[in-house]
């Protein structure tokens, strides 16, 4: 009996019988084994599916009046846009006695410009629901900006005051140099901040452009003045030396003359772009021991020089490293987490830039744990060098392969991948044959990266730790000669607030 519509439908009883006795029989057969009803094994990961492809719109370039070029990328789906301007300028242009001076500029330019605050100018950005950053790195300086659809125009308006009409206040520039000091201090109770100092230095060296600071030091900083900063603006911050993109829900015709309009002012000028020499490679294998007494682990960063990101070996070093050290499940990884817990994570990387940067193989680990963990870590560089499984080989391609999409899922991503490709010059359809290369190295290629780029009798090894507590197990590794060192002797004196 069943209720439809409140009537009372009656089935006859053999429809019934028949139901009940089919309903016995399935269920003996399943329990004599008849049926197989296998449930999934789960003690194996599930089989990858197909190699995924990308497939990207046509970027679109445009040259403004002034020579600013403009690349355009159209996601209409959501109603965001993002846009990057990248000044092809920043710490390897400054002059040595005035370390600090690109990133001091950049941070300054939305401290107050067109005649308004940096107050002002942030409750305006924040009345539009808008974001506008700026940044200086090495080799660029930037301003980005994301806002709604809706609020474009107005954005617009007021990510032109900033980079047209930076006013640099003197205020400000106090405010900002009393921060820079702060972390300056802060540096000295910061093992992993040392250790990143002493990376530069003692893989570069002091003079080279990639070994000295980018924050600055006391002298320096104390030193910069309102007409520094708007002498490294003039001078840089120029549309022939930049470019931007532009991704979202845009139509490029109808944004370009929007972008016209807001920044066809902005006046040319020659520009002599800094050279960054190749830094000399690091010679014979040495520990660079710094004392930080109680440190609650040992900070350990391995280094030598690495290569530029333009080099033909970029794939399969990503290849390579990503077993060695680029993902979870990767040998330092598995090797210092997994199998001996002397730390909670460890990997390795390059630094890809436009002159060869580090490589670095990197971990925290336990105090007590110090000396083996670096055993451990030798272990793992040296055997890099040795045929790669073809399983450890499909892993690497696919954790790549797989991964690489996801820098597509939104603008803000899609901006970050087009500037990289315009400031490094890479083909226009380097995104869509990305997969492609990844998946074409073979062993071979693996094999003969790691000997050519990880030689393990070339090192500079910084372990900043506590000493009396490691350093005797240090020696008896025999891994390298031990130099003492000091926070002093890699941030300088400790500036005086």
């Amino acid at each position: 009996m069943k209720t439809i519509d409140n009537k009372v439908i009656h089935y006859p009883l053999s429809i019934i019988h028949w139901t009940t006795s089919a309903l016995l029989v399935v269920l003996l057969l399943v329990s004599s084994g008849s049926i197989n009803a296998q449930s999934p094994d789960r003690t194996k990961p599930p089989a990858l599916g197909p190699t995924p492809s990308l497939k990207l719109h046509p970027i679109q370039k445009f040259t403004l009046s002034n020579g600013l070029p403009v690349y355009v990328y159209e996601k209409r789906d959501v109603p965001i846009i993002q846009l990057n301007l990248v000044v092809k300028a920043g710490s390897v242009d400054e002059p040595a006695d005035k370390l600090g001076l690109a990133g001091m500029t950049a941070n300054m330019m939305d401290e107050g410009a067109a005649g308004k605050s940096a107050l002002q100018l942030s409750d305006e950005i924040d009345f539009l629901g808008t974001s506008i950053s700026v940044s200086g790195g090495l080799h660029t300086s930037g301003i980005s900006m994301r806002s709604t659809t809706s609020k474009f125009d107005a954005s617009l308006k007021l990510f032109a005051d900033i980079l047209l009409r930076p006013d640099f206040p003197e205020s400000e520039l106090e405010r900002l140099r009393k921060q820079y000091l702060t972390s300056l201090v802060q540096a000295y109770d910061r093992p992993p901040v040392i250790a990143a100092a002493a990376t530069s230095q003692l893989v570069f060296g002091k003079n080279h452009p990639y070994g000295r600071t980018t924050v600055g030091t006391e002298q320096t900083l104390n030193a910069l003045t309102v007409a520094d900063l708007k002498n490294f603006y003039d001078t840089y911050y120029k549309p022939n030396n930049s470019f931007l993109v532009v991704a979202g829900d845009v139509d490029a015709n109808s944004v370009m003359a929007k972008l016209e309009q807001a920044l066809g002012e902005w006046q040319k000028g020659e520009v002599k772009p800094a050279t960054v020499a190749k830094a000399k490679q690091v010679s014979g294998r040495t520990i660079y021991l710094i004392d930080k007494p109680e440190a609650a682990q040992s900070v350990i960063r391995i280094c030598r020089v690495g290569t530029d990101r333009m080099t033909e070996d970029y794939f399969p070093l990503l290849v390579m490293n990503t077993i060695l050290g680029g993902s979870f499940t990767s040998r330092l990884n598995q090797n210092l987490r997994e199998i001996h817990g002397y730390a909670y994570g460890a990997g390795s990387g390059f630094a890809f830039r436009p002159s060869p940067g580090p490589f670095t193989a990197s971990s925290d680990v336990q105090t007590d744990a110090t000396d083996k963990a670096l055993k451990e870590f030798m272990k793992e560089l040296n055997d890099i060098s040795k045929p790669v499984s073809d399983d450890e080989l499909a892993k690497a391609k696919n954790y790549i392969a797989l991964g690489y999409p996801d820098n597509f899922s939104n603008v803000g991503s899609i901006a970050a991948q087009i500037a990289e490709m315009v400031l490094y010059n890479l083909p226009e359809n380097y995104f869509n044959d990305y997969i492609n290369k990844v998946m074409a190295v073979k062993k071979e290629d693996v094999r003969r990266v790691a000997k050519k780029y990880i030689d393990t009798d070339d090192l500079a090894i910084i372990i900043v730790g506590d000493k009396a507590k490691i350093e005797k197990g240090l020696k008896e590794t025999k891994v390298g000669k031990i130099v003492n060192m000091t926070p002093t002797d890699v941030l300088g004196p400790m500036p005086k607030l």
